[in-house]
Order: structure tokens, then sequence, then C-alpha cells
């Protein structure tokens, strides 16, 4: 086989560059500074960033692939809108799928793989009481996820996780600054303490209750 390829370190900053500012333009998305909408030009968003519009290119079209954002010829990307229905609909298919899953795996899982699951849910609510929104939505979709795959379907949790990335939560500062992002990083912990004590239909319960929070959430952003 021949030797290392010359550029390879090249191609891994390039990605990594890449990545940095997908994650970025996630954050301005969640916490509003990019408006469901409004266009923007990647040459007009990497002189903000101070870089090149290549790699910001790239990472819009990461967005693009999520649903985030969409493509408008010779002007940009637009953030895209979610319609009341779209949450009605993103909200009633995760409850579809989670609740009963929730309580499947309560009945299934071994107490290791649940209390594997304890640090997340306290990364949550530390994250949620230190204002740190990123922080919150990362190990939030982990909990969540990780939940999820104890049940050993993986396009289900490919399924949520995608339902997850559509639904994403508008203007969570203003969550944060009614102090209503605590009491909702607490579930997950609540949410365990039911699933180790067996208790199914209390975690089918809870995981509804939660859902349905998290859609309250979303309804009081829009009003």
């Amino acid at each position: 086989m021949g030797g290392h390829l010359k550029h390879a370190n090249l191609i891994t900053a390039q990605q990594r560059l890449r990545d940095q500012v997908a994650h970025a333009l996630r954050a301005a998305l969640i916490s509003g500074e990019l408006q469901p909408g409004r266009v923007y030009s990647a040459p007009a968003l990497a002189a903000d960033f101070g870089i090149s519009a290549t790699p910001v290119r790239e990472a819009m079209l990461d967005l693009v692939r999520e649903g985030l954002v969409e493509p408008v010829r010779n002007k940009g990307f637009r953030v895209t809108e979610v319609s009341e229905r779209d949450l009605d609909q993103y909200s009633e298919l995760r409850a579809l799928i989670e609740v009963p899953t929730v309580g499947a795996v309560t009945r299934s899982a071994a107490r290791e793989q649940l209390q594997a699951l304890r640090p997340v849910a306290q990364e949550i609510v530390a994250a949620a009481r230190e204002h740190d929104l990123i922080g919150y939505l990362d190990a939030d979709r982990r909990f969540h996820l990780a939940l999820l795959a104890l049940h050993g379907n993986d396009r289900l949790v490919e399924t949520v996780g995608d339902l997850r990335k559509r639904s994403r939560l508008y203007g969570l500062t203003a969550l944060d600054e009614r102090g209503l992002l605590v009491a909702s990083a607490g579930e997950h912990l609540e949410l365990l303490d039911v699933m180790l004590a067996g208790d199914a239909p209390a975690a089918e319960a809870l995981m509804s209750r939660h859902l349905g929070h998290v859609r309250s959430i979303w309804a009081s952003e829009d009003s």
C-alpha cells in the first residue's frame, strides 16, 4: 500500500472548522439571533466569523440536510419557519414513539444501564442553572437518544433524532430568563428514578408530561 496522504491533516482541519461553524450557527438559531424566514448569505456570515465563505457554505449545507435552513438561489440560505401545525405533528410523533419506548426500556434495561445516564441528566440540570443553553440542548439530546437506544432499535433513535432537530426550540433565552428551564431539566432525574424503581406506567406518564411541557414551551414562545 502507498504512504500517508500529504493533505490528510488539511482535510481534518477544514472539517473541524466546518463543524465549529455549524455548531455556532445552530447556537445562533437556538438563541434567535438567526431569525425564521430571514435569508442570510454565506459571505456576510463569514465576515462575522472572520473566516472565508467556504466553510460557512459547507456548514450551511449540513443545516440544510437537518431541515434547519433552506437554500435560496443566488441569495443564500433562509432559516426554516416551523408552524404551529408542524410543532403539533412533531410532538405527536415523539409522544407516539418515546412514551411506549420508555415503558419498554423500564421493563427491560439493566439498572447499570439506567444509572449510567445519571451523569448526563445531572449535566442537563447544571447547564440549565448555569444558563448554558447550548450545553443544555446538547446534554438533553444525548440523554433522550441514549435512553431510547437501550430499546435496541437504531432506526427509532434516528427518527427521534431527526424530529428533535426539526422541532428545535426557538428563543430559549426567554425561557431561561423566566426560570422554566431548570424545572424541565429536573424531570430527567425524576424520570430515571421512576425507571430505576421499575414503574413502567409512571415512567410513561412522566415522559408524556415532559413532552407536553416541551410543546407548551414552544407555544409560549410563539404567543
